[in-house]
This record gives structure tokens, sequence and C-alpha cells, in this order.
């Protein structure tokens, strides 16, 4: 493939993934990588969209700074770290396929059947802090297993009807963290290409355009269209698995 293509191939997907991430708090790399990992090998794609990922990632922090709920994050975030090292350690001991594959059929269930359902129920009791803390190492966990630490939060958050700016506050740090953390345990097992660098500096103004309309396409949707974009982008990822 000439080298303009894939360097046009690489900006849209990630300019694609950008925007849905920006929209919707996740799936950067479910987007994207629908496309990278067909161009480039693994061992580029994958660091280079993890990389991209976290770029996102600051960006939604950043342009949500006044939503962030940090002390429901941090209790999500000390689960998420206990979580991903022990993912870490099945992937280099057991066959996780058959996990993977369950965990993408239960979401890809529970997302369908949310679609389907006519009401949304608001959750208004008070959850115990060890819940939420159970709550990030479940996504910590799978997301070392599945590159998807956001699935279980979001689907948490979901099922107790938060609001779609009380979601974003409360699981966009955690994720931010799950990446970066997931990020600095690969540096610390391989070495990087220089390719990547080289691709991430191409592709950052694909990144921030795409994260910069997605914020402002979720500033200006309703509760209802953003909570279906949500089921619809679980639903891929977890079809993704299977």
């Amino acid at each position: 493939m000439p080298d303009v293509a894939t360097l046009l191939l690489l900006s849209v997907a990630v300019f694609a993934g950008a925007f849905v991430s920006g929209l919707s708090g996740f799936a950067f790399s479910a987007v994207a990588g629908a496309v990278l990992l067909r161009v480039f090998q693994p061992l580029e794609a994958v660091p280079l969209m993890m990389a991209c990922s976290i770029g996102v990632q600051a960006t939604n922090l950043w342009a949500l700074r006044r939503s962030i709920r940090w002390e429901g994050s941090l209790l999500l975030i000390v689960g998420g770290l206990i979580g991903v090292p022990i993912a870490v350690s099945l992937l280099q001991s057991t066959d996780t396929h058959l996990l993977r594959r369950g965990f993408g059929i239960v979401v890809s269930l529970y997302a369908g059947y949310m679609l389907l359902r006519p009401t949304l129920v608001t959750a208004s009791e008070a959850v115990g802090r060890h819940w939420v803390a159970l709550i990030g190492f479940g996504g910590g966990l799978v997301g070392g297993l599945t590159a998807m630490p956001g699935a279980i939060p979001t689907i948490w958050c979901d099922m107790r009807g938060m609001p779609k700016s009380e979601q974003r506050g409360l699981v966009q740090p955690f994720i931010a963290a799950m990446q970066v953390f997931a990020i600095a345990l690969l540096v610390g097992h391989q070495d990087l290409s220089s390719k990547v660098f080289v691709d991430l500096a191409v592709s950052l103004p694909a990144l921030f355009a795409g994260s910069a309309l997605g914020v402002i396409a979720f500033h200006r949707v309703n509760e209802t269209v953003f909570r279906k974009t949500v089921l619809v982008l679980l639903l891929i990822s977890g079809i993704s698995l299977i």
C-alpha cells in the first residue's frame, strides 16, 4: 500500500475513533482498531491505539473537568489497579480466549436487551464505597483481558440510570488511569518501534479534531440519544470479542 494511502487511512481511523470516544467516553480502539489492525502489524497498531486513546482521554478530562467526580473515580481506580495485574498474570499463564468470548456474549446480550427496553429507571439509593471499588476491580480485570476497561463501569452506570454528565464524570478518569497503567506495563515488557512515535505524530491533528468534535456532540445530544449511542457501542464491542 502506498505511503500516502496508509497515512490517509491512519488519519481517518484515528479521527473516527477519537470522535466516537469524545462523544461516548470510550470505544476508541473498537472503532479505530477495525482499520489500524488491518493496516499495521499488531506490535505497531496496539501501542499506537493505546497512545492515541490516552490522548483522547486527556482531551475528554480537560473538556469535562467541571463534571469529574473525583471521589468515586478514585475508588474505581484503586479497584482497577488491583485488577489489571491479575489480568496480566492470567494472560501469561492461561488461555483467556474463552473468557473473552464469554464476556463478549454477556455484554452483547445486555446491550441488545437494554436497547429494546422502553424506559430507563433511575436508581436513587446510595452505593457503598466497597461496591464502587469492586466495580473498578472488575473493570480493571476485564480491561486487562479485553482492552475494554470502561465496559463494566459503563454498564453499572447505565443500570443505575445515571445522567450522561454524571456517568462521564465518574468513568472518564477511571478509563484514563487504566490506559496509562496498561501502556506503562506494555512499555515495561517490550521496546516500542520508532515507527509508533512517527505514526502518533502524524495522527495528532486527526486525533484532536475528532476529540473536539466528539465532545461538542456530547454536549448537544440529549440523554436518550447518548444512552442509545453507548449501548450500540457496547453491543459492537461485545460482538467484536465473540
